[in-house]
């Protein structure tokens, strides 16, 4: 038997965190076992683990051995929870490890004892049996923990550059952008020559980016922020936005900017606003109240969700591949990760670490070890 995190929440209106034995997997010939050691604590993942729950009411109760947490779902939140209630539900989109056991194919049997990271769901797992096709062999001298986050950040910031260049658009912007795929969103647009406007919340935030060679850099704290977005979207003429926040008023202010920005260097006035389109995806929760705009940005704007499955759908295996060989080559460089503390399935499920890590801070991303004593 092996142990997996499952998360559930009650038609009650309770969430409910607990280890369960599972059977050890017993790979089909196309698969792979792979001995998981380390999986990112994504916001998605977080999002998936505690469901609408109320981090505030984390109570922990069970054994030492056998931790469980739970939280209550404000009743106003329940409705959103309705296709998942008393389901206990795996959690881990992505993860890295050791091949213990391969399944007859030759593309199963090729990564036998080979460290490799996967995509697939239930990567909090001491054991996940996983497509081979899913898994990217990791080069010689990779540690797990430096593998895990191959696929969902790395994917998602060349999908945000892909989803750029397809559309017809000349520059980006990036909110929440000191995040690990801000950085790693950063560091790509540098090699690649892109013009790139970082919108953050704090001077910490603002003064890490810089750090690493950020040039365009607008913090919402600053009482010049509008000028200052409108000021470097002028310069860099980005009207592609993507945004982790969802809530708030900042997708609608960027909007806003963008117009105020075409504008400087319209030769007439025209009441339906400039021509030019200008679009804000959002593809994140961290601000879970409703997304408010006010309408100063003309009629050429858009506003929308972007998911990085459906992306990947869109561009295909080929496309797929031509991205995952990218981060295979620059794996320790551009899409290098960086975690604030590697924790055991029992130390994930403590109440202080839930404090840290659940608050989706930038700078305080766990690491899941569910093999680590």
């Amino acid at each position: 038997m092996a142990l997996q995190l499952r998360s559930l929440i009650r038609a009650s209106g309770e969430l409910e965190l607990s280890l369960h034995d599972v059977p050890m997997p017993e790979p089909q010939p196309h698969e792979v076992v792979i001995r998981v050691e380390a999986a990112p604590m994504n916001p998605s993942d977080l999002g998936l683990l505690f469901g609408a729950a109320d981090i505030g009411t984390v109570k922990a109760s069970g054994t030492p051995e056998r931790p469980v947490v739970t939280a209550t779902v404000p009743e106003r939140a329940m409705p959103a929870m309705a296709a998942r209630l008393d389901q206990s539900m795996p959690v881990g989109n992505e993860g890295a490890g050791v091949v213990v056991q391969a399944g007859a194919s030759p593309a199963a049997q090729a990564l036998l004892g080979k460290t490799v990271a996967a995509i697939g769901g239930a990567m909090y797992s001491q054991y996940r049996a996983v497509a081979a096709a899913q898994c990217l062999e990791l080069p010689a001298g990779t540690t797990p923990a430096e593998g895990a986050s191959c696929f969902v950040n790395p994917l998602t910031s060349l999908g945000m550059v892909e989803t750029m260049r397809r559309e017809g658009h000349e520059a980006l912007v990036h909110t929440a952008a000191a995040s690990n795929l801000g950085q790693m969103l950063n560091r790509i647009c540098q090699k690649d020559g892109i013009a790139l406007v970082n919108i953050v919340r704090k001077p910490e935030q603002e003064a890490l980016l810089r750090g690493l060679g950020a040039k365009y850099v607008c913090s919402t704290a600053s009482p010049t922020f509008l000028d200052d977005l409108t000021d470097a979207l002028a310069e860099t003429g980005a009207t592609l936005a993507f945004d982790a926040t969802g809530g708030g008023k900042l997708a609608g202010q960027i909007l806003g900017c963008m117009e105020a920005a075409l504008n400087r260097n319209a030769k007439e006035y025209s009441r339906y606003g400039s021509t030019t389109h200008k679009q804000v995806y959002i593809y994140g929760g961290l601000d879970r109240g409703p997304t408010e705009f006010v309408r100063n940005f003309g009629m050429a704007w858009g506003m929308g969700g972007w998911l990085l499955f459906p992306f990947l759908q869109k561009i295909g295996d080929e496309g797929v591949q031509r991205l995952r060989a990218r981060v295979v080559a620059e794996l320790k460089t551009t899409f290098a990760s960086h975690y604030t503390r590697e924790v055991s399935f029992h130390e994930a499920l403590q109440p202080d670490a839930i404090a840290v890590y659940g608050r989706q801070a930038t700078g305080e991303k766990f690491l899941l070890n569910p093999n680590k004593g």
